[in-house]
């Protein structure tokens, strides 16, 4: 009874033991007063089980990342391509007439003048009439007029046809003439034109023409001054900016500055005032970017269009 209590007791700790990777024996315990353990000593190792089945073969992992090179030198440049035939220059631009500018403030109304005073009216003394004259003598006859000239000519309608004569007496046989030569035909009718060939390319596009030419002096914009002052008037900047943007938009063309004095004027008539107006416009005109070899000063304008205290500007092709 007590062996089969061992026994079950060494199973229990078997059973206890399980998860140890190598098997123990199953020999039979005994109880030992000195020990508190039921397990004996390791008995020798059993063979190796059998080796189990290869698993299945794991799935492909992704591609991996293409890694790209430096990008090589680059190779010389080809050969330039032989230069095609230049066009035929284009035809000069014209010159189109600008818009016509903002009207101008009116000028202050001078003052009335004083009305004249009326004359005295003359007095008035009609005659009397005089006594009607006797009348002529009658003149003499004039001459006879020249003759008229002919008049139409009227021809009659055709007399009746006449009798037929006596048949003539037959003539004799005459001799047989010379063979006649031969005469070339007439040339046919010229044939048909043959079907127009196809259209040849396009040339290339020739150069830009020139500009084109304001050939004479022509007026373009105008500076009010005040009375006797020689400044230019803040309101006027804008046409400084507006000259200097049209001169650079149009290179060949060069400006004018006339600051003649109107000698009918009430403005001091002296040259100093005048040579004072223009220096201070051109001295605008440089500062808003125009260069100094397009700007000339001078009398350019028509002496009839000169007004008080006005400097007008003109323009016209450079050269």
């Amino acid at each position: 009874m007590k062996r089969q209590l061992l026994l079950a007791a060494t199973a229990m700790v078997f059973a206890g033991c399980s998860t140890q990777t190598q098997p123990q024996p199953t020999g039979v315990m005994f109880e030992s007063p000195a020990q508190s353990s039921l397990m004996g000593p390791a008995g020798p190792q059993g063979p190796s089980g059998p080796v189990g089945q290869q698993g299945p073969t794991g799935v492909t992992g992704p591609a991996g990342y293409a890694l790209a090179g430096d990008r090589g030198a680059q190779g010389p440049s080809g050969i330039n391509g032989v230069q095609g035939p230049t066009g035929a220059t284009g035809s000069a631009g014209e010159v189109a007439v600008g818009p016509s500018g903002p009207q101008g403030a009116s000028g202050p109304q001078g003052a009335t003048g004083a009305a004249g005073q009326a004359g005295a009216m003359g007095a008035s003394l009609a005659g009397f009439s005089g006594p009607i004259g006797n009348a002529g003598p009658q003149g003499a006859q004039g001459a006879a007029g020249e003759t008229g000239a002919q008049g139409p000519t009227l021809i009659g309608p055709a007399g009746p046809a006449g009798s037929n004569g006596p048949a003539g007496e037959q003539g004799e046989t005459g001799a047989t003439g010379a063979q006649g030569s031969s005469t070339a035909g007439v040339a046919g009718a010229t044939g048909y034109s043959g079907p127009t060939g196809a259209q040849g390319a396009t040339g290339a596009t020739g150069a830009q023409g020139p500009a084109g030419v304001v050939g004479h002096w022509t007026a373009y914009r105008e500076f009010w001054f005040e009375y006797n002052s020689a400044d230019v008037r803040d309101t006027q900047t804008g046409t400084v900016a507006e000259i200097a943007a049209y001169l650079k938009a149009n290179p060949s063309l060069q400006v004018g500055i006339d600051g003649s004095m109107d000698m009918r004027g009430t403005d001091p008539r002296n040259q100093d005032l005048s040579d004072r107006r223009v220096s201070s416009i051109r001295h605008a005109l440089l500062d808003a970017g125009v260069p100094a070899d397009r700007i000339q000063t001078g009398a350019y304008g028509d002496e009839n269009q000169r007004r008080d205290r006005r400097v007008a500007i003109l323009i016209s092709t450079a050269g």
